[in-house]
């Protein structure tokens, strides 16, 4: 009789769970996956500070939901899969098509050349967005976690949609300023595709005792940031994204002065 219940129990041990979707870390994506969403469409009526705020909310709620994921230990290949579709909207074509409709769109009163440049320009960086996020989702595991290669998605998205509510917030047409967010927008999306190398900022330890001056700085920018968010946020992102080829020829110059001491 023994063996029979044991015989049972086993079968109830091997028996394998259903499988399911955790509710809070997809529901953050799909959050953020609205929040990309409502950009585009307020860009569409006109409202192009909305439409940059929701593409910074979907950012922090991009870092949100893979970290609630990790602390309630929920994470799943689904979630995985369904996050990079939501940054593909989020943070590949709610820019693109915010910049397009405010700025891009305009250089066709250049010449129909120049119409075509600016759709193209938004589609090379739609297109440099989704291998970003592909190669990114090929390389999980197998690349130092304290760089990105490539700038990431969300930066490059934060470096796009900040021009926009920054001229915007000056009363600057995007009409006035084509040719400039054609080129923003191109090398953002080049930068996304690249193999420059990003601080990732992932060996940050929150845990552990930090300077008092780092407590500081993080109030100064909290401080900045009420005061003026669409400068500062555009200033902090344009600053991380050409942090990125700086440090690379530095490290050229660097290794070459080596060489021939």
């Amino acid at each position: 009789m023994n063996k029979k219940n044991d015989q049972q129990s086993d079968e109830v041990a091997v028996k394998p769970r259903r499988r399911g979707v955790y509710l809070l870390p997809n529901l953050l994506t799909t959050a953020a996956l609205f929040a990309g969403f409502y950009a585009i469409v307020a860009a569409m009526n006109g409202k192009f500070e909305p439409a940059a705020i929701a593409v910074f909310v979907a950012m922090v709620l991009d870092g949100l939901d893979g970290r609630v994921a990790r602390m309630t230990n929920t994470q799943s290949a689904f979630g995985a899969e369904y996050d990079s579709l939501s940054d593909m909207i989020s943070f590949g074509l709610a820019p693109a098509l915010v910049m397009y409709i405010w700025s891009l769109s305009s250089l066709v009163e250049y010449g129909w050349q120049w119409g075509k440049l600016g759709w193209l320009g938004a589609f090379i960086y739609v297109a440099a967005a989704a291998l970003r996020l592909a190669r990114f989702n090929t390389k999980i595991g197998s690349t130092d976690k304290r760089y990105f290669q490539g700038l990431p998605s969300p930066a490059a998205a934060a470096v796009v949609i900040g021009m926009v509510w920054v001229f915007f917030d000056q009363k600057i047409k995007g009409a006035d300023v084509a040719i400039p967010a054609l080129v923003l927008t191109v090398v953002t999306g080049l930068l996304m595709v690249s193999n420059i190398s990003f601080y990732s900022f992932k060996d940050l330890d929150f845990k552990n005792k930090v300077p008092f001056i780092a407590i500081f700085a993080i109030v100064l920018i909290f401080v900045l940031a009420s005061i003026d968010p669409p400068k500062v946020l555009f200033g902090c992102f344009l600053i991380y994204a050409l942090s990125g080829p700086v440090v690379s020829v530095l490290r050229r110059i660097r290794k070459r002065s080596q060489r021939q001491a």
